[in-house]
């Protein structure tokens, strides 16, 4: 099996995580992408705008139409969600030669150099690195890493947050998950009965 992690705050996920998900299955001829919401993101100081229950529900919304994608609550209970100990984890339920792989952009692969324990992710997972627009990065010596061009989706997480904020809809949302923000009155949203 060749499973690749897709490791984020997905706060919340959008069009463009999907997009990127799907050029990966198929670019590397993928089994499965398993999207691993961080509970405690240690590059954002452990803080996120929505729960870690909310945004586990909006992944799980997002993928429910796609076989290949499953979303993972491997973070749940850490106080920080460092790769290596998800590495670790969902290494420790494949076979010997299942191929694991880690989907990544190519602005947080630059810094993985400066990762919690980063040789051990090095040797435990193949990066996928998604090209972004403005961001260039080098690839370590100890590192084994793909690159995929596309697709060049300029969406943000935090641009969208601040949109719904103030009381815009956005259709870079795939619409159950912003049925799910309205209904829950993230975001700034108004809460809907």
């Amino acid at each position: 099996m060749r499973l690749a992690i897709f490791g984020g705050t997905f706060d919340p996920i959008h069009n463009a995580h999907l997009s990127i998900a799907r050029a990966a299955l198929s670019h590397f001829h993928l089994d499965r992408v398993l999207f691993v919401p961080a509970a405690h993101p240690p590059h954002k100081g452990g803080v996120t705008a929505a729960s870690f229950d909310d945004r586990v529900r909006m992944a799980e919304l997002a993928v429910a139409d796609e076989p290949r994608f499953a979303v993972s609550r491997l973070e749940e209970d850490t106080r920080r969600s460092y790769s290596i100990d998800t590495i670790e984890k969902v290494r420790a339920t494949l076979a010997h030669a299942d191929e694991l792989f880690f989907l990544i952009g190519a602005d947080a692969f630059a810094e993985v150099q400066t990762w919690h324990r980063w040789p051990d992710v090095a040797r435990q997972v193949v990066f996928l690195v998604i090209s972004r627009p403005g961001h260039a990065c080098a690839i370590p010596k100890e590192v084994t890493a793909e690159r995929l061009d596309s697709p060049q989706l300029d969406i943000s997480s935090s641009a969208i947050r601040e949109r719904l904020e103030r009381g815009e809809l956005t259709a870079e949302v795939p619409p159950r998950v912003l049925d799910y923000i309205a209904q829950h009155g993230l975001y700034g949203t108004a809460r809907q009965a």
